[in-house]
This record gives structure tokens, C-alpha cells and sequence, in this order.
């Protein structure tokens, strides 16, 4: 994991680690924080035969990609340098492009690009080992608390 710049933001990485370490369905998904800091983050999530949505084809459910994207907007939005110690999903729309391959980690990035007073808004992309052609895409807005 890659925590960069200033001590706020050094702990604010450390709570959304932590966070998601705690969260069940993260663990359940096997999600891992791979990197985190200015507002950015990126969570992988291993292939799972569990996670299969078709077992003729062997495709990921799209609500666990859904859940892994959720939970990378949210970390981006609690590392950003105006973040809140805490957020919580306001509104999240994802666009399904096409189903990942099955056998390959899906990695999920997402960078918090404005923050108000009350709402953080979020932009993310899923991918398998194919990054130029994503999986899914995904906006936000999520809720500022502690500012």
C-alpha cells in the first residue's frame, strides 16, 4: 500500500485501511488496498469460483463488482487532502461494459475529484488484466462528515 504526503492525510490512508479491513463483505470479497492517498485509491479482488454470478460462464457477479467499487469511491473520498474522517454512500451509478474474464483479479480505481461542504463526488473504473477495455465505470456522490 503507497500513503503519500502529510500527516492528516497519512491518517485519514490508515482509517480507510482499517475500514475496510473491518468490513465484512471485504473480507467475504477478498478485497485488498493496494494503494491509497491524494484522494485516490485502488482495491483489487481476487477471482473467486464463490463470486460467480453464471456458472455456465463463469463471470463475477456484477454486485460484487459493485460492492468493490463502492468501497474503493469511499476510500478515495476519505484520503482526499479536504476529506472527512468518515462517508457514506449518497448515490453511486455503475455502468456495466461488459463481464470480466473469469480467472482474473478484477482491480477497481477511484479518484475523488471535488469535495463541498457536505458532498464528496467520485469517479472509478473497473478492470481485469484487459485495462483498456473496463469492465465498469462507475460516479458518485458520497457524504462529508467530520470536516
Amino acid at each position: 500500500m503507497t500513503i503519500r504526503l502529510g500527516t492528516q492525510l497519512v491518517q485519514s490512508a490508515k482509517l480507510a485501511k482499517q475500514f475496510i479491513e473491518a468490513i465484512p463483505h471485504a473480507q467475504a470479497l477478498g478485497l485488498e488496498l493496494v494503494h491509497i492517498g491524494q484522494g485516490q485509491a485502488e482495491i483489487t479482488m481476487p477471482y473467486k469460483p464463490e463470486l460467480v454470478g453464471d456458472p455456465r460462464n463463469g463471470v463475477v457477479h456484477g454486485g460484487a463488482v459493485s460492492a468493490q467499487m463502492d468501497t474503493c469511491c469511499g476510500a478515495a473520498v476519505m484520503c482526499h487532502p479536504d476529506g472527512p474522517s468518515g462517508t457514506a454512500t449518497i448515490d453511486l451509478r455503475i455502468d456495466y461494459m461488459r463481464g470480466a474474464n473469469p480467472g482474473q483479479t478484477i482491480t477497481a480505481k477511484a479518484t475523488c475529484y471535488h469535495i463541498t461542504r457536505n458532498v464528496a463526488f467520485v469517479r472509478a473504473v473497473a478492470t481485469d488484466e484487459d485495462v483498456d477495455n473496463p469492465v465498469a465505470t462507475a460516479t458518485g456522490a458520497f457524504t462529508v462528515e467530520g470536516l
